[in-house]
């Protein structure tokens, strides 16, 4: 009886060690990198969360994040700064690590520029697209 006790006991644990871990996992870190944002043409076209892309929206694309985050993008030259829920999956282009809607883009004065070095810090890790 006290080896099953014991035995339960340790597994618990475990699992509580082992969901403290995955809560401090590199999607909770503060991320560096380029950034760049949609073109125009993608406007009104399905995303990896089955919504469309609305450019007029404060979304973007992140490769690993799951779908429904939120992260404060920061343009690390001009320290503006925008908050964007993720909604799909990008950026495809090598060496960028977060694609903005126009709408995003623009808060942060990315869209002169094209591509920025930014920072993101994520702000909340979900799994809904709704939330």
């Amino acid at each position: 009886m006290n080896k099953t006790l014991v035995s339960s006991a340790l597994i618990a644990a475990l699992l509580l060690i082992g969901t403290e871990a995955s809560a401090a996992s590199p999607a909770d870190k503060a991320q560096a990198g380029m950034a760049s944002y949609y073109h125009d043409r993608f406007n009104g076209r399905r995303t990896a969360s089955g919504a469309r892309y609305n450019k007029g929206e404060l979304s973007a694309a992140h490769k690993t994040l799951p779908l429904g985050s939120r992260v404060r993008v920061t343009d690390s030259r001009s320290g503006r700064s925008v908050v964007v829920r993720i909604n799909d999956r990008g950026p495809y282009a090598r060496g960028r690590v977060i694609d903005l809607s126009r709408a995003a883009a623009s808060e942060i004065g990315l869209v002169s520029k094209g591509v920025s070095r930014v920072t993101l810090e994520v702000l909340k890790v979900s799994g809904e697209v709704g939330t």
